[in-house]
């Protein structure tokens, strides 16, 4: 009998009420559940499973590049940056509002991790997202053929509910740039929202683009709904390199 429930639960494509059936059926004979509270206990079951597999497929389309969760940053390291202001982004209220955000700093502060931990929050709160550094969308138009593949790229920038584009300033960008870039945030403005992260001042945004009219214009568009969070201190890329050379210096001592 028990056989051929779990092989209409397949034909059904119930795999999460299947892997935990047996124990479900041990946990109701031994707490006398009754008939609804058993079937419900297989329903959480089922929705627990399909939820991890959504998240898990969210995840692979995010793209993440060696994500950490908000509650792993090092806030003490670099206290002159906001803890509070982190944690607010992370209840995606900026996301449900159509708005922006801008992280500003030297490298190795921390922008990356805490763009993608936030990118992680908006995914367990069931918001699409992606991340790409801002020379990864330009090769993908730049390997363009055809309007059809504009129009595909294009799409997928746009369709995503939150768009986290890094590394902002840290060299100048091909011819164009600012024109791809342009598109993206012309057309998300106040529909979607993105997060992007600059090694430089906004000021120097006209010539890594090279195109100073449109740098402005995308900042005129960028900025007008968008948080601007400023990050300043040390760089943990360079804490870990320091420890390295201290390690290896007490190493050469002792021999």
């Amino acid at each position: 009998m028990q056989d051929q429930l779990s092989g209409k639960l397949k034909e059904l494509r119930l795999s999460g009420m299947i892997s935990s059936m047996e124990v479900r059926l041990q946990e109701a004979r031994a707490n006398q559940l009754d008939y609804p509270e058993f079937l419900e206990l297989l329903i959480y079951d089922e929705i627990s499973v399909r939820e991890e597999r959504r998240r898990s497929r969210m995840l692979k389309s995010a793209a993440f590049n060696n994500m950490k969760a908000i509650d792993q940053f090092d806030w003490q390291f670099n206290p002159n940056i906001n803890k509070n202001t982190f944690y607010e982004l992370a209840t995606c209220k900026f996301i449900r509002e159509s708005k922006d955000v801008l992280f500003v700093g030297p490298p190795g502060t921390g922008k990356t991790h805490l763009a993608q931990a936030i990118g992680y929050q908006a995914i367990k709160n069931n918001f699409s997202v992606i991340y790409r550094s801002i020379f990864d969308i330009v090769r993908d138009f730049l390997k363009i053929d055809n309007l059809a593949q504009e129009t595909s790229i294009l799409r997928k920038y746009l369709k995503a509910d939150l768009l986290i584009i890094d590394d902002m300033g840290l060299k100048q960008l091909p011819k164009r740039s600012g024109e791809y870039l342009f598109e993206i945030i012309m057309r998300r403005y106040e529909i979607r929202s993105s997060i992007m992260t600059s090694n430089r001042p906004i000021e120097d945004w006209g010539k890594l683009i090279g195109d100073v009219p449109t740098a402005g214009a995308i900042l005129d568009r960028f900025l007008e709904h968008a948080e601007i969070v400023p990050f300043k201190g040390k760089s943990y890329r360079l804490r870990n390199k320091k420890m390295t050379t201290v390690n290896k210096s007490f190493d050469e001592m002792e021999n």
